[in-house]
């Protein structure tokens, strides 16, 4: 970290300081400590989204420019960049322009407006209309243009893949394995007389199988379920066996410190960029059907009620015996409720995979009903998933939903994660615990004057909706479903509630009513669960040799997994975008059916049914004047009345698509 960061001069600044999030107008905002400055497009001083720059507050706005662009921005007070602290940006992406005697770099995200000039002698060999990736050298001011040098040529710019390699290049994601880390997941070998003679349970009789997604390539996670025998309270023994990834990845091990840098896998619309080498995650931690795998165990004994009595956690050899898809779990569960309909009772020797699956989806029902009785808030959410050609074009946009068999699994591996944190805070051992606060009184505060409104209102606790009980949050969620304004109420409350992270200190997750909860199922693609395993051998076995020095790090580790996961999954997000954006180039014209997600002075945006969000602009509105509301979430017209509001459903047309900036515009149908 660069020492201008800190104040060596040992007196207060005498400019604000904060890092500039500039827009795709041009024109950006600097949250400092004395608050948050608005920074016109033309006084943006050479900067460039992400820097760290000292700002000059302006006694007031000086252009006709300014004053829209500072309407738009809600009044903030506004600024100009005096200087560039730090540069966030040492590389850019961009489409290389011949230009004798230069070839122009022109940067690929919208946020930066400004072109870097290299050396056309230099790069004889790029294409004109390449992305390239340029080395910065210097930086754009009043005075002189941004240079730079050609570091890499990614591809053609008519290249289906390129938009996905610039958000790659974009995020700074590894995309290589340093050699040390390739030859020890090369060298890794399932041992089971080795394994079993260290303290592992051989578990190879017991039925196991996994259910995962179609396109599944690794496989990290594994259930089973047995009856109990005896008159004690548990009827069934659930077993969670996940793939025992810290057996070939212990702490300071290459693979240990690439996967630590890395801290998640990132999910991208056309790839998968892994945190471990495909040798270990595609093979062998990986839990294949009818292959001998180590995992770590916890099984938990269950009570009629779905009520977890007894836990058990262990090492264990495991051999899967089926590998199922959603769909083909779905399957089963569909045709049990079937027969259930028909009176068909199915037979004591009905095939050994069916019955499991249905009697642990009955009971993820009943561990469901028991989290949201003690005070679980569930938001039933839609993701997107946009499916490609083998040439990466989009070919159509998948909505999945919850299902019975997902939440099969979901419910297992909460039960699980739950298990585990309990364990090693009654063992007294360190954990990276995965914490969700409570919503903020102001967050909630803020939606009452939109909720009372509505008749049903009237029947809830306000006060103890704004104090964030969770047993009244769900009730304000059950009490609109089905309603025509079920889509606001939702969309309010989820935007309050706070984002769940990592951290050393066991503070329980407020949306899943659990008092501790970690991250324990996934260590194949995120780092705190490996560091969970590790934590669970240390009580199990002992601490192993620099177990001290892998706890000194725990808190940094938190705090770098939430970075990297909030990094991970805003790049996934966008390498959806870009190809649904792609997708809707081809339905320039068409009529869509929408939800208003968002409103502001200069707009809409709406959301269509396969998550498309695109903006009608204020002017497409009408010509009158339209007056933003923003505690009711309004746009209103001063002549008509006319009102959108968010959440409203209206019928909208799309007038264009712009893959670049990924963005759609529509106007009303």
């Amino acid at each position: 970290m660069s020492r201008s960061r800190t104040n060596t001069r040992g007196k207060a600044h005498e400019y604000p300081r904060g890092v500039v999030s500039v827009t795709r107008g041009g024109y950006g905002f600097v949250q400092t400590a004395e608050g948050e400055f608005f920074i016109p497009a033309s006084d943006m001083n050479g900067a460039f989204d992400g820097d760290l720059v000292e700002v000059s507050p302006a006694r007031q706005e000086r252009s006709r420019k300014a004053l829209a662009q500072a309407a738009s921005s809600s009044k903030r007070r506004e600024a100009r960049i005096k200087r560039v602290i730090e540069r966030a940006h040492a590389e850019l992406v961009g489409r290389y322009e011949v230009a004798e005697p230069f070839g122009v770099v022109v940067p690929e995200d919208p946020r930066i407006p400004y072109d870097i000039f290299t050396m056309r002698s230099d790069s004889l060999d790029v294409p004109d209309g390449a992305i390239v990736r340029a080395a910065m050298m210097t930086y754009p001011s009043r005075k002189e243009a941004a240079t730079g040098t050609i570091v890499e040529v990614l591809g053609d710019s008519d290249d289906e893949r390129v938009p996905i390699d610039l958000i790659v290049a974009r995020h700074k994601f590894e995309t290589a394995f340093s050699a040390g880390a390739l030859q020890e997941a090369g060298e890794a070998r399932v041992d089971v007389d080795d394994a079993l003679s260290d303290g592992y349970r051989d578990l190879r009789e017991r039925f196991v199988f996994t259910i995962d997604p179609a396109d599944a390539k690794d496989f990290d996670d594994a259930v089973s379920l047995e009856p109990v025998e005896g008159k004690g309270a548990a009827r069934w023994r659930i077993g969670v066996h996940i793939a025992d990834v810290s057996r070939y990845a212990p702490w300071g091990s290459a693979v240990d410190l690439d996967a630590r840098r890395r801290a998640t896998s990132v999910y991208l619309v056309d790839r998968v960029i892994p945190m471990l080498p495909e040798g270990l995650s595609n093979d062998v931690c990986s839990l294949r059907p009818d292959e001998e795998r180590l995992t770590m165990t916890v099984d938990m004994l269950v009570d009629r009620a779905g009520v977890v009595v007894g836990r058990d956690v262990y090492p264990a050899v495991i051999r899967s015996d089926a590998r199922l898809t959603y769909e083909q779990a779905q399957a089963y569960i569909d045709e049990q409720g079937v027969m259930h309909e028909q009176g068909v009772r199915p037979s004591a020797h009905s095939d050994e995979l069916a019955w499991r699956i249905c009697e642990l989806s009955r009971i993820a029902k009943q561990r469901a009903r028991l989290r949201a009785k003690a005070g679980g808030v569930d938001f039933d959410t839609v993701e997107a998933k946009v499916r490609l050609d083998e040439r990466g074009v989009p070919i159509n946009i998948e909505l999945r939903k919850r299902t019975d068999a997902t939440q099969l699994i979901e419910e297992a591996m909460i039960a699980a994660n739950e298990a585990v944190a309990r364990y090693l805070r009654d063992a007294g051992f360190p954990c990276v615990y995965r914490v969700h606060e409570k919503p903020s009184r102001e967050s909630l505060a803020g939606l009452v004057l939109v909720l009372q409104e509505f008749p049903w209102f009237k029947s809830i606790d306000a006060d103890a909706f704004v104090a964030g009980n969770p047993h009244v949050v769900a009730s304000v969620l059950a009490a609109c479903e089905g309603r025509s304004e079920a889509a606001l109420v939702t969309t309010l409350v989820l935007r309050s509630m706070k984002r769940a992270l990592y951290d050393v200190e066991l503070d329980g997750h407020y949306a899943l009513a659990s008092e501790a909860y970690a991250h324990f199922t996934s260590p194949i693609r995120r780092y705190p669960d490996l560091v969970v395993h590790r934590m669970l051998k240390a009580a199990l076995f002992g601490r192993p040799q620099r177990f001290d020095q892998e706890v000194s790090n725990l808190a940094w580790i938190a705090e770098h997994s939430s970075e990297m996961e909030r990094v991970a999954e805003r790049a996934a997000r966008e390498s959806q975008e870009v190809k649904i954006i792609e997708h809707m180039e081809t339905c320039v014209g068409q009529t869509f059916s929408g939800m208003i997600a968002g409103v502001a002075t200069y707009g809409l945006f709406v959301r269509l049914e396969n998550t498309a969000e695109g903006m009608i602009e204020t002017a497409d509105l009408g010509r009158e004047y339209f007056a933003l509301d923003p505690v009711r979430h309004t746009l209103t017209g001063s002549d008509t009345g006319k009102e959108y509001r968010l959440g409203k459903h209206v019928a909208v047309r799309l007038v264009e698509a712009d893959r670049r900036t990924r963005t759609l515009r529509f106007r009303l149908a």
